[in-house]
């Protein structure tokens, strides 16, 4: 979430203008910084509890679950982690086919971790031709609304296949946003993958507007590899205060590179971002 001056000030701006008064204007900051925990997966899956405990005192305040075999973990005891820590997990990342072949029990994982959102996380390559692509639109569109009625909302998060491969001239990315409905499938904008897929990040976000539930903050280096937020090329002020990201509602920290003990990298990504204002 995001503490801005378009929410601080909307209310009093007229009062304001109507007086002649000149205030200086505030700049943004986010407000709970989140941990997508697959940047810190080698260690959550040996210690669930302490790795939560650890994130906890650096300072984040919500994660996103994925990877580390957090589904067959003991959910009870994940939910009063994070609760006794005062961490919130908004969403999990989910795998294709366990929405298709464990719906209901995706949906129960969502709810005893406190989610409300399920991010379907990752495309294996054989859903990435034209046939394998419009026939996975079509689950889309199915988990999309079971999920609805479910209570539950529904997102996709990119890599850069969907906007480099163009079947029939266009991308996976376009045929996603054109064939489904912008009220029930959401975007979760991972900033790095768009950016090693060549896209435009600032041109994207204000497209997708409405349609943006995340970003997934994680760095480039000039390489090309992935860094820890701040020590990499990506301008993330320029990109959060966009027009079109004013609706996001959590920036959860990613490094899937993240080189051990990991801990010092997320550390690096959570004080850059405390300290950003846009």
């Amino acid at each position: 979430m995001i503490a801005t001056r378009r929410a601080i000030l909307s209310g009093a701006a007229g009062a304001i203008a109507a007086a002649g008064i000149n205030f200086p204007i505030m700049a943004a900051q986010i407000e709970m910084i989140g941990l997508q925990l697959y940047t810190v997966r080698h260690l959550f899956e040996k210690d669930p509890v302490g790795t939560l405990e650890r994130v906890a005192r650096i300072g984040y305040r919500e994660v996103e679950f994925g990877g580390a075999n957090y589904e067959k973990m003991d959910h009870a005891m994940l939910r009063a982690t994070l609760d006794r820590l005062g961490l919130r997990a908004p969403s999990i990342h989910v795998s294709f086919d366990a929405l298709l072949n464990k719906f209901k029990q995706s949906a129960a994982l969502a709810r005893a971790l406190g989610a409300d959102t399920i991010v379907l996380a990752y495309m294996t390559p054989e859903h990435r031709t034209e046939q394998g692509w419009q026939s996975a639109l079509g689950h889309f569109r199915h988990f999309a609304t079971d999920l609805k009625a479910a209570g539950l909302g529904f997102a996709y998060h990119n890599h850069d296949f969907e906007f480099v491969n163009k079947p029939g001239g266009v991308s996976l990315f376009d045929r996603l946003m054109r064939e489904t409905d912008p009220a029930l499938v959401k975007i979760e904008l991972d900033l790095y993958w768009v950016k090693r897929a060549g896209e435009k990040a600032r041109a994207l976000v204000d497209r997708l507007s409405d349609r943006l539930y995340a970003f997934h903050v994680k760095d480039m280096h000039s390489d090309g590899s992935m860094a820890a937020v701040g020590a990499g090329t990506i301008d993330f002020a320029a990109v959060f205060k966009l027009k079109g990201a004013a609706g996001v509602r959590h920036f959860y920290v990613e490094n899937d590179q993240a080189a051990p003990p990991y801990l010092p990298d997320i550390t690096t990504s959570f004080e850059t971002l405390r300290a950003l204002r846009f």
